[in-house]
């Protein structure tokens, strides 16, 4: 997703460098400098500032860079969590919340589960898991087997650490 625009902003930058530095050192070799410099600087310093081209240039420019700026900043694929390359030219991943519901169903299957609400992250799983009967320690013990299996079969390139909580319901 950034790749194409970094790729392209990257080959403008290097090719406006490019040029200018040619011309820059085409100067300082006492030559002209090129045509569209000398009518560049020329418009500039002759056109006033509220002339309608130079703020649609301006604005232009500044909504490129408030849009590079946003996609310095926000983070690329985050809900997608990267799975195991056994092959060098595939690539594939798994969604968090996709991974938190496969990692639910599997819990739920412990008896003595009444409800359990998985969260996925990059470097963690917790599970909060809810037992309305059954002691609480072979409950964990069991959820704790359970997730960490099911961890190991997602196919995480990194496996993500464990957290497991069981409590019982709330008395009403």
């Amino acid at each position: 997703m950034r790749r194409v625009p970094a790729f392209l902003v990257a080959a403008v930058v290097l090719g406006a460098a490019g040029l200018f530095l040619y011309d820059v050192a085409a100067v300082r070799a006492h030559r002209p400098a090129m045509g569209w410099r000398r009518r560049l600087a020329h418009e500039l310093a002759t056109r006033p500032l509220e002339d309608g081209w130079v703020v649609v240039i301006a604005c232009a420019a500044v909504v490129a860079g408030v849009w590079l700026v946003v996609l310095a900043l926000t983070p690329g694929l985050r809900a997608v969590l990267p799975m195991r390359r056994d092959r060098a030219d595939l690539r594939a991943g798994i969604d968090r919340r996709a991974a938190a519901l496969v990692l639910r169903d599997r819990a739920m299957e412990v008896a003595g589960v009444q409800s359990v609400r998985v969260g996925v992250g990059r470097r963690r799983v917790t599970v909060r898991a809810r037992s309305h009967f059954r002691d609480l320690d072979d409950v964990r013990a069991d959820v704790d087997a359970v997730i960490a299996e099911g961890v190991r079969k997602l196919g995480l390139a990194r496996e993500p650490g464990v957290s497991v909580r069981v409590s019982r319901p709330v008395k009403r």
